[in-house]
């Protein structure tokens, strides 16, 4: 339906004044229409001409253009146009037919990104949960979307891990593994990275050790040795890393489709930067960096003075493996904040000689996480909070209220508390606050769903509904109809940004507005009540598609 406007009123531009002009809608208050237009703006620009001028001119031509869907076009202000639906266009106007802006397109999500040897810790929850739903927003525009992580399977943290692993053992000693239960393998890996940091910061001597180890560890990986001591040791660990992560993302109810191990981007990567010394990169004491400071940005090491490729180095080979896989045409990567100057950095060189995969390539960064009381996590301090206390604190706070603790309601309330603030901001997360069964929460549109759907129950489903009920509503009917059809709008701000607080902004709008028109307009038994059910169920399909679209399951009773 909105398309259908749009295009009627480009075509009435183009035919007048000859110029091709995009319309961009804008939602007025109500009691000035349904549609705003600043096409009058936008023209006289180009005309010379007042914008007043212009919208008197249009507006007869758009009276009769829009006829068979508007019920009133005036002109507001200084050039202002507003567009009132008729109730048929308005009904219509509430067919969920999102266009698919990314059709065709194959588009990699890459997000999550823990490393193995390492805990998963909270801020995984929210990368994840962000991520997730980014790729879900692509995949309703049209994409195939293949969703990835990538993870540090070698580097100086597996070393530090390994380091304090081999002293638990008394050496290379891989029988001893053995004696580790299996539920607290993540657990005694982490420890042994927040020890193994500690000794390579504090002791001289451990942090040679510590650097001879990291040597090794990428021998074993270039020469694909499973066979020695340290090899098995090696490979066992990363094996309960990963055994983790698949626990963890079914919890969260997501699928990864492809690990990418910073093991299999050091070749490639390596290459790439080795091929460009003397163009994009230099070598500088030993060491290959890229001089960021000539875009305005700051150098980093591509390549240490021990001829070990960095992480800047691994993502380069990263975005050569995915292109390899999936032949994307873009590729989405969703991180903390804290690595927006890296990213930038890397993107820029990447630009350098293969610029058409950095054009291609879109960098979300988010907002740090903190739990209640605004303690920032650090696997190298050891203080971390883990994912499963997250998650497990949100289940403890529905059992102390009294609450079903049911694992859907968990996960919405902690998806929506994270979705529903912007992009880039810092997240102080509250489980109490997040499982509230009124306000804008998971919860609280959960159960608007299932309220919604209680009344749908109750009333005739074989009465049938005249247009002349249909077409004829009465002021609150109309005003929930009305923001039932913001419904495309907001997925599209939603999809064209990459933003999914749109999402949440728009649901709690819509059960704001549902709770007004119920407040005074029954349903069940009422003369209106074939109507009112009709609006009820297109409430409720809205409801339950949007938190789809966060990865939230809707039930119908709570």
């Amino acid at each position: 339906m909105n398309d259908n406007i749009k295009q009627s009123i480009e075509k009435v531009c183009q035919s007048e004044f000859g110029i091709d002009t995009a319309v961009i809608f804008e939602r007025p208050d109500k009691q000035f229409g349904d549609i705003a237009i600043n096409i009058a703006m936008q023209l006289a620009g180009v005309l010379k001409q007042k914008p007043r001028d212009v919208a008197e001119r249009l507006l007869p031509l758009l009276q009769d253009a829009l006829a068979d869907v508007a019920a009133e076009v005036t002109i507001a202000g200084p050039g202002f146009i507003n567009i009132r639906l008729n109730d048929r266009a308005l009904w219509g106007a509430t067919e969920r037919t999102i266009t698919e802006h990314f059709k065709g397109e194959t588009v990699v999500a890459e997000y999550s990104d823990p490393n193995p040897f390492k805990i998963l810790h909270a801020g995984h929850v929210y990368t994840t949960v962000v991520g997730d739903a980014i790729a879900t927003l692509l995949e309703e525009g049209g994409a195939t979307v293949h969703r990835v992580n990538f993870g540090g399977d070698v580097g100086l943290h597996v070393a530090k891990t390994l380091y304090i692993v081999l002293r638990r053992l008394g050496g290379e000693n891989a029988d001893g593994l053995t004696a580790i239960e299996e539920t607290g393998r993540a657990e005694w890996l982490a420890a042994a990275y927040s020890e193994g940091h500690a000794a390579y910061v504090e002791d001289a001597q451990a942090k040679v050790a510590i650097t001879q180890l990291n040597r090794r560890i990428y021998d074993i990986q270039q020469s694909q040795d499973h066979d020695s001591a340290l090899a098995r040791i090696y490979w066992t660990c990363r094996e309960w890393s990963y055994a983790a992560f698949d626990a963890f993302y079914k919890r969260l109810g997501t699928t990864i489709e492809k690990y990418y191990p910073e093991s299999a981007t050091v070749e490639p990567g390596m290459d790439a930067v080795k091929t460009h010394i003397g163009t994009v990169f230099e070598e500088s004491e030993g060491a290959v960096i890229f001089r960021g400071e000539k875009f305005g940005l700051h150098n980093r090491v591509f390549i240490n003075q021990q001829g070990l490729p960095t992480y800047e180095t691994k993502d380069v080979g990263l975005i050569l493996k995915k292109y390899e896989d999936y032949h994307f045409d873009r590729s989405v990567v969703v991180t903390g904040n804290e690595q927006e100057q890296y990213m930038h950095v890397v993107l820029k060189a990447i630009e350098q000689f293969l610029p058409d995969l950095a054009r291609s390539t879109t960098y979300v960064p988010h907002g740090m996480l903190r739990l209640a009381g605004g303690v920032k996590m650090s696997s190298r301090l050891g203080n971390i909070v883990r994912a499963s206390v997250v998650l497990d604190s949100t289940t403890e706070a529905l059992a102390v209220a009294g609450r079903k603790e049911d694992p859907a309601i968990m996960l919405a309330a902690i998806k929506y508390a994270f979705l529903k603030s912007r992009l880039g901001r810092d997240l102080i997360y509250d489980p109490k606050e997040s499982i509230a069964l009124e306000g804008n929460s998971g919860p609280a549109i959960l159960y608007a769903h299932a309220r919604a759907r209680s009344i749908l129950s109750k009333v005739d489903s074989d009465a049938v509904l005249t247009e002349a009920l249909k077409y004829s509503l009465q002021p609150d009917e109309r005003a929930l109809l009305r923001k039932i059809s913001e419904y495309q709008s907001a997925v599209e701000k939603a999809q064209t940004e990459l933003m999914p607080h749109h999402i949440c902004t728009y649901l709690y709008e819509l059960a704001q507005e549902f709770n007004r028109f119920y407040e005074h307009n029954r349903v069940v038994d009422d003369l209106r009540e074939v109507v009112r059910a009709e609006l009820v169920k297109r409430y409720a399909a809205t409801l339950k598609q949007g938190l789809r679209l966060l990865n939230i399951t809707a039930p119908d009773q709570m």
